[in-house]
């Protein structure tokens, strides 16, 4: 079997502005990505069938028999068993929503539910993990951390922790991959698992509460407070206090402030002093924009924060507001609160970054790390500067 995580149309609008420049299947939900989940389970890493301006960095590979899996679903011992056991022509389907096919033509992104809906079809039975709206990606993310958890754990020992003034609740629910450093940091893995990837740092003074994990080469900060349910990605910088956020990958937020019921993307930076709402004082629903139908909608969610998009930022001392939207590459500052929505290269409250200095910028935040905007990922922001 050839395995294919493809964009589902209808959720990678709803996952905007972070499927603006990746597969909804390359979000990190949990410790890993949802590519990084099926290519443990499956024992075979899948391609992608994506957006256009996407495809030349998330190839799609095609063989003559190939399985197409809906990259927003995350896997399970029963959805592998059901999905390895479908025949040709035969599709998964949950509540109306593709969930998986299996097929000898041509895959072609445009007629993907229309072949479906020819295709013998069964309905899944069991719970599924589907991440099809924004405030999934937090709301997910401690159960995630569980589930990635025993995947990335089951057989393998932990290594010590060495430093003596560390101090370790539950260390059964603690591991530690090598070259992992902790000093004087409190780690309580009573309500959940702690995760400490390859290389990370948790500093002196930190509290760190599980679910939690962190992967390559991240840092918790002096005095950082890990409230639970976060999770770092590769090469991430954190302090202050963050509750239920996930920063997918290279992104800081060094310094004191609140982040909260939070998704930040790649290479994205808040100011020293950034806080934002996740609750409104009136404890109603908070809104969120929605980029499919250009209006914020109702989300249902007492618990909303900041959805912020890929190699964005913010200066000093910003105050998001309760369920703010800032889009890919937009450079927040100016008086006042944000609005609700910010567009993607927005330079401070009105104008508009040119594309040539976003990128410039972008080069030398990558530079620091020892990193380079290559011409693939130049291309993708040029496609994102011409959408919005």
């Amino acid at each position: 079997m050839n395995y294919v995580l493809f964009d589902d149309p209808g959720i990678q609008a709803q996952l905007l502005p972070f499927t603006f420049t990746r597969p909804v299947s390359h979000l990190r939900v949990g410790i890993l990505t949802i590519a990084e989940k099926w290519k443990h389970w499956l024992g075979d890493e899948p391609s992608s069938l994506t957006q256009p301006h996407l495809r030349k960095k998330y190839a799609l590979i095609e063989d003559l028999d190939n399985v197409l899996i809906n990259g927003a679903v995350c896997p399970n011992d029963a959805l592998v068993e059901a999905i390895q056991s479908l025949a040709t022509g035969e599709a998964l389907v949950k509540a109306n929503r593709l969930i998986a096919l299996r097929t000898d033509a041509d895959i072609d992104f445009r007629i993907l539910q229309q072949v479906a809906a020819r295709f013998s079809q069964t309905e899944f039975a069991l719970p599924l993990t589907i991440i099809a709206e924004l405030c999934d990606i937090f709301v997910e993310n401690g159960q995630q951390i569980r589930e990635d958890f025993a995947l990335l754990t089951q057989g393998r020992t932990s290594q010590p922790i060495t430093d003596p003034h560390t101090v370790v609740y539950n260390a059964a629910g603690i591991f530690l991959e090598e070259g992992v450093t902790t000093k004087a940091a409190i780690l309580n893995a009573e309500r959940g698992p702690i995760y400490l990837g390859r290389n990370s740092m948790v500093m002196e003074g930190a509290v760190v509460r599980g679910p939690f994990a962190m992967g390559e080469g991240s840092i918790v900060n002096v005095g950082g407070r890990m409230i639970g349910d976060n999770t770092l990605g590769p090469y991430c910088k954190v302090g202050g206090e963050v509750s239920n956020s996930v920063l997918m990958g290279y992104s800081n937020k060094v310094h004191d402030g609140f982040l909260g019921n939070s998704v930040l993307g790649e290479w994205c930076n808040l100011g020293a002093g950034t806080n934002n709402s996740n609750m409104k004082n009136n404890y109603g629903n908070v809104k969120l924009w929605n980029y499919a139908e250009k209006r914020l909608y109702d989300t249902k969610r007492l618990f909303c924060g900041l959805m912020m998009g890929d190699y964005s930022k913010s200066a000093i001392g910003t105050m998001f507001n309760t369920g703010t939207v800032v889009g890919v590459c937009a450079n927040v500052f100016g008086n006042g609160q944000p609005a609700k929505y910010v567009p993607s290269f927005s330079w401070g409250a009105t104008d508009k970054y040119r594309l040539s200095d976003a990128i410039e910028a972008i080069q030398k935040a990558m530079e620091r790390r020892g990193k380079g905007l290559d011409e693939v990922n130049r291309t993708i922001l040029e496609a994102v500067f011409e959408m919005e």
